[in-house]
């Protein structure tokens, strides 16, 4: 299947997808969000491929939404329709592939939470992330003041929200945003040896360790094991 804004490569049980708007910081548009919804709802049936990976093209990984496509506001239900339309991120979580995000360049606003909604995070010394939406007068409404407090913390959350500060990839690290920062030139190196690790092994093992922990996080303690393997609690 080919894509508008997407560039997608299968090899070695990996499916490679770059999000292909450079000229405009891969932010996203209506069509790339078609396009990531299309991809990540056909690739949870692809018995071959045993891992995502997720980056952009050019100097960033997403820069968040496209406000060029803004206009007049919408009402409260014509907005919740539109986004129940293009809701990619549920289609992510749904996945039962780890899903790795490649962060090469600026991941802002919506971006960011495009590469919180991936399993694991890599990024490049030059990278920048931040949750930037209350800088336009909105909050990360894509999943951000979820995931967020879940990877760093209620407070250190609340800060960077409510601030919509920008930081580098050493402090994302630091904080625990990401999981490795790697010379720009090696990202993709870094990126393809964990993939090749992660998929040779067990893919059965693989694939109901990331459910366990993604029902055991959505839900309460000990829920993750019974509902995973079907046992009685």
């Amino acid at each position: 299947m080919t894509y508008e804004t997407l560039l997608v490569e299968r090899r070695d049980h990996v499916a490679y997808v770059t999000l292909n708007r450079p000229a405009a910081l891969n932010a996203l548009s209506t069509n790339l969000r078609q396009d990531l919804k299309q991809f990540f709802t056909t690739i949870q049936a692809a018995q071959d491929v045993r891992l995502i990976v997720v980056t952009g093209a050019g100097r960033a990984f997403c820069a968040g939404a496209d406000i060029k496509e803004w206009t007049e506001p919408a009402s409260i239900v014509e907005d919740r329709e539109a986004r129940g339309r293009l809701d990619f991120r549920e289609a992510m979580r749904r996945c039962p592939q780890p899903i790795i995000a490649a962060i090469n360049g600026y991941a802002l606003g919506g971006g960011c939470e495009l590469a919180m909604g991936c399993d694991l995070r890599l990024a490049s010394d030059r990278a920048q992330l931040g949750l930037t939406e209350v800088t336009l007068g909105i909050i990360p409404g894509g999943g951000g003041t979820q995931w967020l407090p879940r990877l760093i913390g209620r407070g250190k959350a609340l800060e960077l929200i409510l601030t919509g500060r920008r930081i580098e990839a050493q402090e994302a690290l630091r904080l625990g945003l990401v999981e490795q920062v790697v010379p720009h030139e090696h990202l993709m190196q870094a990126v393809e040896e964990l993939a090749q690790t992660i998929t040779s092994r067990a893919p059965l093992a693989v694939k109901y360790a990331k459910e366990a922990i993604v029902r055991g996080l959505d839900n309460t303690s000990g829920v993750a094991l019974v509902e995973v393997f079907d046992l009685d609690p």
